[in-house]
């Protein structure tokens, strides 16, 4: 017998695998083939481990995952990974199960989520939504456009692909030792700018909403305070959480000595025009022109002062080194729109001569294997081909890419976490020497 073919076209398909982390879809379920009755459905998806249902209307395409089987328990089923999504145009809408509550009723009826949103409802072509419970929040017009006739339904078996083994030859070195942890940070302590007049090198995080920017200062003042901080604000909002420019110090422990670098946050890149940082900005940005918590205006640019604009800024206020922060987990979803504005900011990064670097945030996240063990990460194949594919859309040398995984939910600090941390800060400070030294001042 033929495949069932699969209405899932294969841009979307990768995208609901990026979604899913390094994930392969197979079919088990169709309705207009096997039928919209339940029993068809739980003939064919019972006790297949984790699953992704894809429901389709004229349209959306939308649906859930679930890491649980279906098994008609009568249940209801907690289950931290489960989310809703929805494609449309541009990168999938992603809602995440709310903190507390149950993903699903596992009964003998046709898929529920949260007993909330119920597929192909009383075995019939329709999405239908009750208003029972909240397991999701979510808004039906942007999930589905509240159309609720389906064209089709489909459930998919969801395999995770492990493409690394500890024992293969890391691709890049690096010591998870205690003794480095400690090295690096003496070297942080003891770094001296080339440029005498320079006391603190500046480095500016750029990046798209959500990459984490904000959680890389924090980590960053976490390992230096001792203990998990939320100096900046961080999260994921679907827009910015941060709105102005933010020059963040950091402080060595109970002295507060201050440390001799700045971490330097923007508003997040949104694909969007009129929304997100402007990219007018960057260049006022770069020079030294723009002062700590200036709030940017998505459809205006910053336009400094007569007597600024005639006067440069000195090369202490000036950033030294750039690095774009990117999401290990989105980075195969990246937009045109959203590339075409990295590559004109990159081209007025290149024209100051400013050093660049790329942070690949949310490793853990991309590769189950480096989410088990974080010293897997130069050993993960997955891993590597995530650092070329940034490195290609960035247009920054593979070695430039720096993956790392910021604290997020942790309470203490972990020992790999921080070696990683460190690591790219070290880079990020050397880079800053190196345009420093070029520098014609």
């Amino acid at each position: 017998m033929a495949p069932i073919a699969s209405d899932l076209t294969e841009e979307k398909r990768k995208q609901l695998c990026a979604l899913l982390g390094n994930a392969e879809l197979s079919l088990l379920y169709k309705a207009s083939v096997h039928g919209y009755q339940a029993s068809a459905f739980h003939e064919r998806c019972d006790n297949q481990g984790p699953t992704l249902l894809v429901a389709y209307n004229h349209s959306y395409v939308f649906g859930g995952y679930t890491s649980v089987d279906y098994a008609q328990s009568g249940k209801k089923i907690k289950d931290k990974e489960a989310f809703l999504f929805s494609i449309r145009y541009g990168d999938p809408l992603c809602i995440k199960v709310n903190s507390g509550y149950y993903a699903r009723l596992d009964d003998a009826e046709m898929p529920n989520f949260g007993q909330q949103l119920y597929f192909c409802h009383e075995n019939q072509p329709v999405v239908k939504e009750l208003r029972s419970v909240d397991s999701f929040s979510f808004n039906a017009a942007k999930l589905y456009g509240n159309i609720t006739e389906l064209t089709e339904c489909e459930v998919y078996k969801v395999k995770q692909i492990l493409q690394v083994s500890v024992k293969v030859k890391p691709w890049r070195n690096c010591l998870w030792t205690a003794k480095r942890k400690e090295e690096l940070i003496e070297m942080i302590r003891n770094y001296k700018p080339l440029m005498g007049s320079v006391s603190q090198v500046r480095i500016l995080m750029i990046g798209p909403v959500g990459a984490g920017k904000s959680s890389f200062f924090n980590s960053i003042n976490s390992i230096f305070m001792g203990h998990v901080t939320s100096k900046a604000m961080s999260g994921f909002a679907g827009t910015s959480v941060t709105t102005q420019f933010r020059t963040y110090p950091v402080k060595d422990g109970c002295e507060r000595k201050p440390l001799p670098f700045v971490l330097c946050d923007t508003m997040g890149l949104e694909e969007q025009s009129g929304a997100g940082l402007n990219i007018e900005d960057i260049s006022s940005i770069l020079q030294g022109h723009v002062p700590d918590r200036y709030k940017f205006n998505p459809t205006a640019p910053f336009k400094p002062d007569e007597q600024k604009m005639f006067k440069p800024a000195s090369l202490q206020e000036k950033i030294h080194c750039v690095v774009y922060v990117i999401d290990a987990t989105k980075i195969s979803l990246m937009s045109n729109k959203l590339e075409e504005k990295l590559n004109s900011i990159r081209s007025q990064i290149n024209s100051l001569g400013i050093p660049q670097i790329a942070l690949m945030t949310k490793v853990d996240e991309a590769c189950p294997h480096v989410q088990n063990d974080l010293r897997d990460t130069y050993a993960s194949s997955y891993i590597k081909s995530k650092v070329e594919e940034v490195s290609s859309r960035l247009g920054v040398p593979v070695s430039c890419v720096l993956p790392v995984k910021n604290y997020s939910q942790e309470l203490e600090l972990e020992l790999n976490c921080d070696v990683l941390l460190l690591s790219a800060l070290q880079q990020m400070l050397r880079f800053a020497n190196d345009f420093l030294d070029d520098d014609p001042i």
